[in-house]
């Protein structure tokens, strides 16, 4: 039974980060800033690294993962119960992913919890514990996430407009003469001044290093994409592994290291078809709404983890990624968006349903 926990943990680990792993890059690459695979690569080392973190700053998470809330202390401490959790929230995900639907790994934890729950202690089970710390943050951020980024997105289309627009290129030293109102030259002095390549040149003054503008908003872009990775890893991780916690033989260190390896190579081998969905299928993304998308997520999402509230990384990157290309002229595919919400109405039961299958087999 400690083995089939390990394993059925570390492939639930797998299936998330197959279908979350690429949702804080979906701004970077649905854009075309870079690539597929640098926006994998960027969000692959920052989700790790929020990983390897939740062990100092997300504890809170790690304890209301292991069940305790929703059921009595000694069924959520079994192995048993602990592995139809993992299965049935990972056979939820994986089904999700194989249909390129961004769900949340959370809210299927949660039904597998509920379902596993009912069949070992029937309507014992603490519904009100449901609702109020499971349930209310779920689906009060996608709601959240959308107002922020919708009014955030345009004032940053407009700051990259006009980043693009002063075409500030190099900062150069241009020698100049102090001279006094009767036209004696006191002495030479150095200046500092911005401009193009070509304006700098034209004066006479000495390149003394190189700017670009795009640079600058890339980079930014990188730095908020990054920080929603690692705002993912901080969040996720510790849901997943404290269901590792009833093998004895693992401390909380050891399970969090265990699971952020397995989300590392899931999202790098399976990845492809969430990422077409975020990325291109949901709206048409500019680099303003890019960044206000990826702004907003990463911030929401750090601060439910800090508190130890269990929102969903995939409920707040959609509800950004919607909310920032409404206030656009693209808009949003209304279609797409109402495929992905029948499929978070459909996660609960779905995950319920495989956990209680699963408990009641190993039972």
């Amino acid at each position: 039974m400690t083995i089939a926990l390990f394993i059925t943990v570390l492939l639930l680990a797998a299936t998330n980060g197959a279908n979350d792993n690429f949702k804080g890059v979906a701004t970077l690459y649905g854009s075309r800033t870079v690539g597929y695979w640098t926006s994998l690569g960027w969000t692959s080392v920052t989700t790790l690294a929020g990983s390897l973190g939740s062990v100092y700053l997300a504890q809170a998470l790690l304890k209301a993962f292991t069940g305790a809330g929703l059921v009595p202390g000694d069924i959520a401490a079994q192995a048993g119960f602990a592995m139809a959790v993992a299965g049935g929230a990972g056979l939820t995900v994986a089904l999700a992913s194989w249909r390129g639907l961004p769900i949340s790994t959370t809210h299927a934890l949660v039904g597998a919890m509920s379902g596993a729950g009912l069949v070992a202690v029937g309507m014992g089970v603490h519904f009100g514990s449901l609702g109020k710390t499971f349930l209310l943050p779920l689906l009060a951020s996608p709601l959240i996430a959308i107002i922020p980024a919708f009014l955030i997105a345009p004032l940053l289309r407009r700051l990259v407009a006009r980043a693009e627009q002063k075409r500030i290129d190099c900062l150069c030293v241009e020698q100049a003469a102090i001279v006094t109102p009767e036209g004696v030259m006191m002495r030479d002095t150095a200046m500092l001044r911005t401009g193009s390549v070509a304006a700098c040149s034209a004066s006479g003054a000495r390149p003394l290093a190189r700017l670009s503008n795009h640079l600058v908003v890339d980079t930014l872009h990188f730095l908020f994409a990054g920080a929603v990775g690692f705002a993912r890893g901080l969040n996720d991780t510790p849901k997943i592994a404290a269901l590792l916690l009833p093998i004895a033989m693992l401390d909380s260190h050891t399970a969090v290291l265990a699971v952020a390896i397995a989300m590392l190579l899931g999202g790098l081998l399976g990845a492809r078809r969430v990422a077409r969905t975020m990325s291109d299928k949901i709206t048409n993304l500019d680099l303003g709404a890019s960044l206000a998308a990826s702004l907003t997520t990463a911030l929401l999402v750090s601060t439910a983890s800090f508190n130890g509230l269990p929102v969903s990384t995939t409920h707040v990157s959609v509800g950004a990624l919607a909310g920032a290309g409404a206030s656009g002229r693209s808009g949003v595919n209304r279609r797409v968006i109402t495929n992905i919400a029948l499929s978070w109405v459909v996660t609960l039961p779905v995950g319920a349903l495989f956990g209680a299958i699963l408990y009641a087999w190993v039972r």
